[in-house]
């Protein structure tokens, strides 16, 4: 009998192992250790000692629940908001490489990504996904955990990380702080595999170190908004465009806040790199010799040179712009009550008390006035335009235009005109005067663009460009035109499976999904009678509705949602007698047949629902038993979004036995 040879790949882990184990038996002077930077060593020695990691152990990557993802979401959504921009931008310039981008939170949880969703299966399995837990604790060296541990930009490439079953991988990580010094974030890309040296990836650590540093100051001057602005730097040329050091001053004159490279300048030397800030509360004259009382002779604006400072204690001459707080007049502060105090009225009235839509609902009203765009998703009929149309009477664009463009509705030969426009006698069939497209038209307000998976291939690099650079060329035009505008998209397609498929380009997905809304179907929402009562009430005829006729429309799916509930409503109210809706005055498909009928006039108002619940909450738990509990893959079989499979689950009481064993076992 013949012993089969192992595989290159077995032989590689194995070889792997050893030398971990070597460095950390023997420690740094290990002969192993001399292949790996000394960053590397490090962590492999606080793997075995401080984090009790096995050497031998071959974990595949650990994916939190969807429900433990969203919670690491939530802690951070007024970061991500901010961030996603920077991570865009950064795709754009690696994913013709074959990188993914990852941003993680400060315990290493992926709470965004932006990758190439037709390998989506093995960028699950290897970890560059949504919701993987890369803290050095969990998995090792990588270079999120060790980036969170050290506080340093690093590549963890091939055979540097702890876990043989990472070895594949290469990984470029750059840690994001906030204002006042804290690390908020890791941004990462990483690839699959590399068959180049880790020399390679030099440009690659460049780029991330750039996209981290434009995310940390764009956070700042988010957060600092209100304070004094001082923008410091080597060069005076390039203060306008990116300054290298960023302070924040209260009106006292002391430090509130500063971006990383300040706390590197201005901190006692030795400072370790995931010290807290030693600069926050300091007078600005213990960094610069400059006084408060200085600063309006610095303002951007008052000349055309930057001013020089120099900094306390030590020679070194920087360059200096300053900008003001804005005015706030007493009239005006009592409007700057938070937000989820009290919502907008337009978002207010699209729910009738269901929690998930309620809470949809409160995440929408912090939006209303970000930059990013929205990715609206939901069943036919379930009320993306309502939500889009109230997004937009809730913002400061209200008084703009509102304009709704259908793009299945546009023949494919005549929507690139539609929305782009053209200029006299531009092609074929082209007016004599020319026209303007419809995202002219919606210049100061909101463009909804409503199936968005319909818009042909061709275009939707042209939209991108709308998107990214605000601007439009119309056809046959030479010179693009600004446009200022907010852009909703909205689709009952899967666009992420059109995506994989190559249907629709992943930069366009991507830069549409700034904020995603998953509209719930009617059938799993919770305030249907609270709507018909809405519905009833608008004719103010005081109509009301039997106990058969209500019975009948809890038990009934919806497959058309608000859409069919509204043509219902209104035609039982068109035939019904004497005010009263019953049973025989609602279409003959809500009525049923023999036994049904009778069955729906005797039950009370709560007995539908619960029969119908309980039948479906039946076939779920054994598509999920018959799936072994893989969630994503009964949301792909059902056609649901794995949000909307969570929700369903949650409303059941249907536990998967994986995560209850997880949660036991913390």
């Amino acid at each position: 009998m013949s012993t089969a040879m192992p595989s290159p790949l077995s032989a590689a882990r194995r070889a792997h192992i050893a030398t971990v184990i070597e460095v950390a038996d023997r420690g740094l002077t290990a002969p192993a250790a001399a292949a790996h930077d000394a960053i590397i060593r490090a962590s492999w020695q606080r793997c075995v000692h401080d984090h009790r990691l096995d050497p031998t152990r071959m974990q595949e990557a650990v994916i939190l629940p969807q429900a433990r993802l969203r919670e690491h979401q939530d802690q951070m959504e007024d970061f991500l908001q901010i961030a996603r921009h920077g991570l865009e931008q950064l795709y754009r310039q690696v994913a013709g490489l074959g990188y993914v981008v990852l941003l993680t939170d400060a315990r290493g949880v992926t709470v965004d990504f932006l990758g190439d969703l037709q390998i989506e299966g093995r960028l699950r399995r290897a970890g560059l996904y949504l919701g993987a837990d890369w803290s050095e604790a969990q998995a090792g060296t990588c270079g999120v955990g060790t980036c969170i541990s050290t506080g340093q930009a690093l590549t963890v490439h091939l055979d540097d990380h702890f876990d043989a079953t990472h070895i594949p991988l290469t990984c470029t990580s750059a840690p994001v702080f906030g204002p006042g010094g804290r690390l908020e974030a890791v941004l990462d890309i990483s690839q699959l595999s590399s068959a180049e040296p880790k020399s390679s990836q030099h440009l690659a650590l460049q780029l991330v170190r750039d996209a981290a540093a434009r995310i940390e100051d764009a956070a700042f001057l988010r957060r600092h908004r209100r304070d004094w602005i001082l923008r410091l730097g080597d060069a005076p040329a390039f203060l306008d465009l990116r300054a290298d050091y960023l302070l924040a001053l209260d009106a006292a004159g002391r430090i509130t806040g500063h971006n990383r490279r300040a706390q590197q300048l201005f901190a006692p030397p030795g400072t370790a790199a995931t010290a807290a800030s030693t600069l926050i509360g300091r007078p600005l004259q213990a960094l610069l010799e400059l006084s408060p009382a200085e600063l309006p002779r610095h303002l951007a604006g008052q000349g055309d040179e930057a001013g020089a400072v120099r900094c306390t204690g030590r020679p070194d001459l920087l360059f200096l712009r300053v900008s003001a707080p804005p005015a706030v007049s007493p009239a005006r502060r009592p409007a700057e009550t938070p937000r989820s105090a009290t919502l907008p009225a337009p978002l207010a009235a699209l729910s009738g008390g269901d929690p998930a839509l309620d809470r949809l609902v409160e995440r929408a009203a912090r939006l209303v006035d970000s930059p990013v765009s929205l990715l609206i998703t939901g069943e036919t009929g379930s009320g993306k335009e309502f939500l889009a149309k109230a997004l937009h009477r809730s913002s400061a664009r209200r008084d703009g235009p509102f304009v709704a463009v259908n793009c299945a509705a546009i023949p494919e030969s005549l929507i690139e005109s539609e929305l782009f426009g053209h200029l006299p006698g531009s092609f074929s069939g082209a007016g004599p005067k020319g026209k303007r497209g419809l995202i002219q038209e919606a210049d100061g307000g909101t463009l909804f663009l409503d199936e968005i998976g319909d818009m042909p291939r061709a275009l939707q690099a042209r939209l991108l460009r709308v998107l990214a650079e605000r601007e439009v060329l119309p056809i046959g035009a030479t010179r693009p035109q600004p446009v200022r505008l907010r852009v909703i998209a909205a689709t009952h397609c899967p666009l992420e499976t059109m995506v994989r498929e190559g249907r629709f380009r992943d930069d366009l997905y991507y830069r549409l999904n700034g904020a995603h809304f998953a509209l719930p179907p009617l059938r799993e929402r919770r305030d249907l009678e609270a709507l018909v009562a809405r519905l009833l009430a608008d004719d103010g005829a005081g109509t009301v509705l039997a106990d058969d006729a209500r019975a009948a429309l809890l038990a009934h799916d919806w497959p058309g949602n608000l859409r069919e509930l509204r043509n219902v409503v209104d035609y039982a109210r068109s035939v019904c007698l004497g005010g009263v809706i019953r049973l025989a005055d609602l279409p003959e498909r809500l009525q049923g047949l023999g036994d049904r009928r009778a069955a729906l006039a005797a039950l009370s108002s709560a007995a539908p629902v619960a029969a119908v619940e309980h039948d479906a909450a039946r076939q779920l738990r054994e598509r999920l038993a018959a799936a072994r509990w893989n969630v994503s893959a009964v949301a792909r079989e059902m056609g649901v979004a794995r949000m909307t499979l969570y929700r369903r689950m949650r409303r059941f009481g249907i536990v998967s036995p994986l995560d209850a064993a997880e949660s036991s076992a913390e």
